[in-house]
C-alpha cells in the first residue's frame, strides 16, 4: 500500500503493480501509452518528483509521498504552449510519442528554460519516435521553451489553402493525451482476451486442453479454431492465414493463435493461458528460402513453399549487355526490419444489436470488415469498423492482428472485449520488411550510358502471404531505377518459410532492389571515370521519356531537378555518397485503385467522411486544406471526421503512397459539386446534404500488350545524399523529394525527414535476428535511432506542376525512405574504399562489425 499525488490528487493503492498499469486502468489516464512495458519506448513517460520517469518501471508500492504528474496535470497555459508548439513545428504525426515526449520537455524546462538544441535531443534520448526523425520534435520543444518565456501564445494560421504549412488537425487531442487509440478505451464489463500461440514453427496441433483454464474463476472462454463461425482462413489477398490452428493442423511459425482465451480482468487472463495445455507433434521446420526450394522441402503449405514468381521483361537486356563497354555484376543481401510503430496492436469490440462494433487501429477500416465478414459469414452491414487514432503503421498494420479476434470473443461472448499485443507478441506476429538476396548485371557505354540492367531477386516472405506477391512486383518493377533506358529483364521469387511473415513495409519492396541498383551505379561511375551524381544527370528520366517499363512520363517528372537540388551541398562535400529513386503513387498496374470522399454539411459545418485511414501522415488535414482551397470556406468550419464503414466511403487502404492523390481528387471533385450547391447561399441552408464523389485512377496491368502501357497514376522521385566527417559520422543527409505540389510543405518535411531517419537505421543499425524461425529482439535491442544520434537533416521540398489530378499532388510517404541506403553504403565507399553489399553496413562507426 502507498499514498502519493497524481496531478494534484492524493491517492492510496492497495494493491502493489506498475505505476503505469495504475494511472492507465484505475485513474484512465491515458496520456501515459504504453508502448512496450520494457522500459524502452519512453511512452509512458511521467514526471516523479520533477523528474520524467517511465511509469512502466516503479511499483506503486515505492512512490510513497511522492507527487506524480501527467500531461494531463498540466496547467491549462501549458497545454496550450505545448499544443501551438507542436503543432507549428509540426512535431505530431501518429501522436503516440507525443504525450511522453511534451513529458520530458516540461522537465527539462522546468530547470533549464532556454536549452541549446543539443540539450533538448539529450532530455529525449530514451524517447522513441518512428514518425517524425526528432528533427521537428526538437523545433517544437524549443518553440515551447520561447512561449513560456514570452507568456504569450502566437495566433494560429488563418489561410488554410494549398501550400500553406498549418498544424495538424487532430494535434489538440494528441499532446494533450485527449485523442483515443483503442487501448484507451475502457467500456462498462469489458473483458480481456489473448492468443495463446504456437511453441514451435512447424508442428502438428494433437490436442488442446482448456479445462483447467476454464475452471480458473473469472475466466469467461476458451475458443479454437472450431468455434469459428465460417471460415477460419482470412487474410489480406490470400486466405490463406488460420484465425486459430485447428486440430489436426500444423503451425506454420510461432505467432500462430491455437485458442483464445477471455477472462474478466487482465491478470485473471494471464494465469488462464498460462494453464492451457496443448500436445504437439514437432515437425521439421524451413528457416529460410535456400531450404523452401529443395526438392524435398517440408511444405509451410500444402499448395508448395513458392508464394509468387514475378517476370518483367523489355527490349533484349542480354544483347544489350553483351555489347556494353563496362558491366558490373554483384550480389547483394538486405535483412528482416521490425516496422516498431510505438503503438502495439489493439482492438476492442462490442455486440450491437445483431451486429458487431469493432474499434481498430489498421490501415483500411474496409479490409478489417472484409476480412471479419469471411471469419463470420455475415454482411457487410453486421460487421462495423471504426479507425481510432493509429499509432503508427508503416505497412505493418495492413493485416489483421487481432482485430478479427476481438470480433469473434464479442460475438461467441456477447461482452465488450479488448484484445492486444504486447510488445513481444507484436514483435513477433505481425508482417516485417522481406529480406532479399538480389543479383544484378549492369551494363553502361563509354559514357556511362545505361545499356540494360538484368537481375534476380530471392524474398523471404516467411509463413503467410500478407502481401509478398505484390511487394516482390514492386521490387522488381523498380528496380530498373528512375532513368531513361528499355533493355531490362528481373526474375523475382518469393518462398514461404516457417519464419515470420512478411508483407508491406514503407518502400514496399522498392527499398530493398534501389540498394542495389544505386550501388552499382555508383561503381559503374568510377569505372566510366565520371561522378556519380554525373552518371545519374546523364540517365536520368526526363518529361517525354520512356521508363524501363515503358510508360511515357509526364510533365510532372521532376529527377533531374531534384539532382540540381542537392548539387551544391554534393560539390561543396569531401566524402559524400548519392542514391536516387522513384515511387509509384497509388495501386497501378491494372488493379482497381479508386479514392472516394463524402462531404455532409451539418450545423453549419462540412464534415469530411473518408475511409481512408489517417495513421500519422496527415491525410486528414491534407483534405481540410482541399475543402478550404476549393471552396473558400474557412478551416473551422470543416470537420475531419475518423475513417469508418458506416458513413465514410470504402477509400482503399493507407499504403502505395495513394491517399493524398486519389482521395484528394475525390474531395477536389465533391468540392465542385458543393461549390455549385453554395452558389447563392450559405452552408446553414444547405444543412443535411451531402455532397459525394469518386475517383478511379485506370492503369494498364502487368504486361498489358500495348507499346507504352501506363503501369502508374504517378511516379515521385527523389535524390538524397549523405555527408560524412573524418571520423566516418554522418553530419548531414539531403534529401530533395519532388511531390508536384506541396499540400502542406511542413508535414512534407516531416515526412521527409522521418523517412530518412527510418532508412538510416536500415542502412546502418536495425537486427531484427532470427534463430529458428525465433526472433530474439527486444523493443530496445532492435537498433532503433534516438534523437541524440540523428545528423542534420536538410529536407528539399520540389514542386513542379504536369499531373492533373488532386491539384498536382503525389504521394511522398514511402519514398522518403527508399535511395537513404545506398547513397549512406556510397558515403562510406568514398570514406575508406570498401564496397559493402549487405545491409546493415558491416564496419561503421554506428555498429555492426
Amino acid at each position: 500500500m502507498a499514498t502519493f499525488i497524481v496531478n494534484g490528487q492524493s491517492v492510496t493503492v492497495d494493491k502493489n503493480q506498475k505505476l503505469m498499469r495504475f494511472l492507465r486502468d484505475t485513474m484512465h489516464l491515458t496520456s501515459v501509452k504504453d508502448g512496450c512495458s520494457e522500459g524502452a519506448c519512453g511512452t509512458c513517460h511521467v514526471l516523479i518528483d520533477g523528474k520524467p520517469t517511465k511509469a512502466c518501471i516503479p511499483q506503486t508500492d515505492k512512490l510513497e509521498g511522492k507527487t506524480i504528474i501527467t500531461v494531463e496535470g498540466l496547467s491549462d497555459f501549458e497545454q496550450k504552449v505545448y499544443t501551438h508548439a507542436f503543432g507549428m513545428a509540426g512535431a505530431v504525426q501518429c501522436g503516440f510519442c507525443i504525450p511522453g515526449m511534451v513529458i520530458c520537455a516540461k522537465g527539462l524546462l522546468d530547470v533549464n528554460p532556454e536549452p541549446t538544441r543539443a540539450e533538448v535531443a539529450f532530455a529525449i534520448r530514451n524517447n522513441i519516435c518512428r514518425c517524425t526523425g526528432y528533427v521537428k520534435i526538437i523545433d517544437a520543444i524549443l518553440l515551447a521553451a520561447q512561449c513560456l518565456k514570452d507568456k504569450e501564445i502566437p495566433a494560429p494560421p488563418t489561410d488554410w489553402s494549398l501550400g500553406q504549412r498549418v498544424p495538424r488537425v487532430d494535434v489538440a487531442e494528441k499532446v494533450t493525451g485527449k485523442g483515443i487509440y483503442p487501448d484507451d478505451v475502457y467500456l462498462p464489463s469489458m473483458i480481456y482476451a489473448s492468443a495463446v500461440r504456437s511453441q514451435y514453427p512447424r508442428a502438428r496441433v494433437l490436442a488442446i486442453h482448456t479445462e483447467k483454464a476454464l475452471a480458473l474463476e473469472g475466466v469467461v472462454g476458451v475458443y479454437t479454431a472450431a468455434d469459428v463461425p465460417c471460415s477460419n482462413k482470412v487474410g489480406h489477398l490470400v486466405q490463406d492465414w488460420d484465425t486459430m490452428i485447428a486440430v489436426g493442423d500444423i503451425t506454420h511459425y510461432l505467432g500462430d493463435s491455437i485458442c483464445l482465451v477471455a477472462a474478466e480482468t487482465q491478470e485473471i487472463l494471464a494465469q488462464a493461458k498460462a494453464l492451457v495445455e496443448v500436445e504437439y507433434e514437432e515437425l521439421p521446420f524451413v528457416s529460410s528460402p535456400k531450404e523452401a526450394m529443395l526438392y524435398d522441402a517440408p511444405l509451410v503449405h500444402r499448395g508448395g513453399n513458392l508464394l509468387a514468381h514475378k517476370h518483367i521483361q523489355r527490349g533484349n537486356p542480354a544483347k544489350a549487355i553483351a555489347l556494353s563497354k563496362h558491366v558490373l555484376t554483384e550480389r547483394f543481401e538486405t535483412p528482416w526490419t521490425e516496422h516498431a510503430f510505438l503503438e502495439p496492436e489493439c482492438a476492442v469490440a462490442y455486440p450491437k444489436g445483431d451486429a458487431v462494433v469493432v474499434l481498430s487501429t489498421d490501415q483500411g477500416a474496409y479490409d478489417t470488415q472484409h476480412e471479419i465478414m469471411h471469419m463470420l459469414g455475415w454482411s457487410a452491414e453486421r460487421v462495423q469498423v471504426e479507425n481510432l487514432l493509429v499509432g503508427g503503421g508503416f505497412g505493418g498494420k495492413e493485416d489483421m492482428s487481432v482485430q478479427h479476434h476481438a470480433a469473434l470473443v464479442a460475438v461467441l461472448s456477447g461482452r465488450a472485449v479488448k484484445v492486444k499485443l504486447s510488445r513481444a507478441e507484436s514483435i513477433l506476429i505481425h508482417p516485417k520488411r522481406h529480406p532479399m538476396d538480389m543479383e544484378f548485371t549492369l551494363g553502361c557505354d563509354e559514357n556511362g550510358i545505361i545499356q540494360g540492367v538484368a537481375a534476380q531477386v530471392i524474398a523471404d516472405t516467411g509463413a503467410y502471404a500478407s502481401l509478398g506477391g505484390p511487394v516482390l512486383e514492386r521490387a522488381c518493377t523498380h528496380a530498373a531505377g528512375p532513368y531513361n533506358y528499355q533493355d531490362f529483364s528481373i526474375d523475382g521469387y518469393a518462398y514461404y518459410t516457417n519464419n515470420p511473415p512478411a508483407g508491406a513495409f514503407r518502400g514496399f519492396g522498392v527499398t530493398q532492389t534501389c540498394f542495389c541498383i544505386e550501388s552499382l551505379l555508383n561503381q559503374m561511375a568510377d569505372l566510366v571515370g565520371i561522378t556519380p551524381w554525373e552518371i545519374r544527370y546523364r540517365n536520368a528520366i526526363r518529361p517525354g521519356q520512356e521508363l524501363p517499363n515503358g510508360q511515357i512520363v509526364d510533365e510532372s517528372t521532376g529527377l533531374v531537378e531534384t539532382l540540381e537540388a542537392v548539387k551544391p551541398y554534393y560539390d561543396a562535400a569531401q566524402v559524400v555518397g548519392i542514391g536516387c529513386c522513384l515511387k509509384n503513387a497509388g495501386v497501378g498496374v491494372g488493379i482497381p485503385d479508386t479514392g472516394r470522399v463524402r462531404l455532409l454539411v451539418q450545423d453549419g459545418k462540412v464534415e469530411i467522411h473518408c475511409g481512408g485511414s489517417c495513421i500519422g501522415q496527415g491525410l486528414g488535414t491534407v483534405l481540410v486544406q482541399m475543402v478550404c482551397q476549393q471552396t473558400g470556406i474557412s478551416h473551422e468550419d470543416v470537420i475531419y471526421r475518423h475513417s469508418n464503414t458506416v458513413t465514410a466511403p470504402d477509400s482503399g487502404t493507407t499504403s502505395g503512397s495513394r491517399q493524398t492523390l486519389f482521395s484528394g481528387e475525390a474531395c477536389r471533385r465533391a468540392c465542385e459539386d458543393l461549390n455549385v450547391a453554395l452558389a447563392g447561399k450559405s452552408l446553414a441552408e444547405l444543412d443535411g446534404e451531402e455532397f459525394y464523389a469518386e475517383y478511379f485512377g485506370k492503369t494498364d496491368p502487368l504486361g498489358a500488350k500495348v507499346t507504352n502501357p501506363k503501369s502508374h497514376i504517378a511516379y515521385g522521385y527523389a535524390t538524397q545524399i549523405c555527408i560524412l566527417d573524418e571520423n566516418g559520422k554522418i553530419t548531414q543527409l539531403v534529401a530533395a523529394h519532388d511531390v508536384g505540389k506541396a499540400i502542406n510543405p511542413l508535414s512534407v518535411e516531416g515526412q521527409i525527414e522521418g523517412g530518412v531517419v527510418m532508412s538510416m537505421g536500415f542502412a546502418l543499425t536495425e537486427q531484427y535476428p532470427l534463430k529458428d524461425c525465433k526472433p530474439t529482439a527486444k523493443f530496445g535491442t532492435l537498433g532503433l535511432f534516438k534523437a541524440n544520434q540523428i545528423p542534420e537533416i536538410v529536407p528539399i521540398i520540389v514542386e513542379k506542376q504536369g499531373l492533373d489530378v488532386a491539384c498536382g499532388a503525389i504521394g511522398i510517404g514511402e519514398i522518403t525512405s527508399i535511395p537513404t541506403a545506398p547513397a549512406i553504403a556510397d558515403a562510406y565507399y568514398r570514406y575508406d574504399g570498401v564496397f559493402r553489399k549487405k545491409l546493415p553496413l558491416a564496419d561503421t562507426p554506428y555498429g555492426r562489425r
